[in-house]
């Protein structure tokens, strides 16, 4: 498997990673609001965000080292 493949596997596992995350976010503040949880211990609903833009961050970081990677190969 070469570095492209393995990246951009990476890429859609963090991505979809970050959107399960901001999805259980979500329901955990609808719960909330309704005076129930949904997750119990160390993971709140603010942390679950803050994982999932950390993902997402890389997930931009990847996609720019892509493009980047393309327009080198163009220009030569």
């Amino acid at each position: 498997m070469d570095i492209e493949r393995m990246i951009s596997l990476a890429s859609r596992l963090f991505f979809v990673g970050a959107f399960v995350l901001l999805s259980i976010a979500l329901i955990e503040r609808a719960a909330n609001a309704m005076g129930y949880t949904v997750l119990e211990g160390a993971f709140t609903g603010g942390r679950m965000l803050e994982i999932a833009a950390i993902l997402l961050i890389f997930v931009i970081a990847m996609q720019v080292r892509g493009i980047r990677e393309e327009l080198r190969k163009q220009s030569s």
